[in-house]
């Protein structure tokens, strides 16, 4: 689909969902609606049954977490158009307290891409049939993929050969919260200035100096 066919179809979606759909945008040539909370399964009922849409399948659901926002969230919607060739994102914004409406009763994948959204990140998914975790443990505590989440979780498993079972214990090891800039992490590793690279100084005496001093 061209760039001006996926224009005329972001006009003619904000359109038919004017109060649903507060904006869209283009990114490296992909559609992208952002959608009001209550309204997600209304949007994505449309995106899949409009014939100038049919976005019949839904790919994936995914979040990515801002801890620094009130709405520290954003939802992910991956849609696919066979007939169009062409696929569609769909965002909302959410806080921890946010319930989400479920997509289920529109894709009936949504219902274990919501699990794992809950699982991973905590988000709550109203009126879900089965709303429980699916990658980790019952017993887990907090939700991985969550920013403040530390690294090496609160709690350990191994086996006891006296027991004869699985036990958790707490994690022995200091760790420190994650906190991301989103910049690279590779601060001075070379003395190469790398693309993407602006936590990082370049060094005055690095490793093609140091090569050449041993070669000399």
């Amino acid at each position: 689909m061209s760039h001006e066919a996926l224009n005329d179809l972001a006009e003619h979606i904000t359109e038919k969902l004017a109060g649903a759909v507060s904006s869209h945008e283009m990114i490296h040539g992909e559609l992208i609606l952002h959608a009001q909370c209550g309204q997600v399964a209304r949007v994505l009922q449309f995106l899949r049954d409009d014939r100038e849409c049919d976005f019949k399948m839904l790919m994936d659901i995914t979040a990515v977490d801002y801890p620094q926002r009130a709405e520290r969230f954003d939802v992910v919607y991956q849609l696919l158009s066979l007939t169009q060739n062409q696929r569609v994102r769909v965002k909302i914004a959410a806080s921890e307290e946010t319930q989400v409406p479920t997509a289920a009763g529109v894709f009936s994948s949504a219902l274990w891409l919501e699990r794992e959204v809950w699982d991973m990140f905590g988000i709550y998914f109203s009126n879900h049939p089965d709303l429980r975790r699916i990658l980790t443990d019952y017993g887990f505590e907090g939700h991985p993929l969550r920013k403040d989440f530390p690294l090496t979780g609160y709690v350990e498993l191994r086996y006891d050969d006296e027991q004869k079972r699985v036990v958790y214990e707490p994690v022995k090891l200091t760790q420190d919260f994650r906190r991301f800039d989103f910049m690279s992490p590779w601060e001075g590793l070379t003395d190469v200035q790398l693309p993407g690279d602006e936590k990082a100084v370049k060094p005055p005496f690095g490793y093609t100096e140091y090569k050449r001093t041993k070669v000399g």
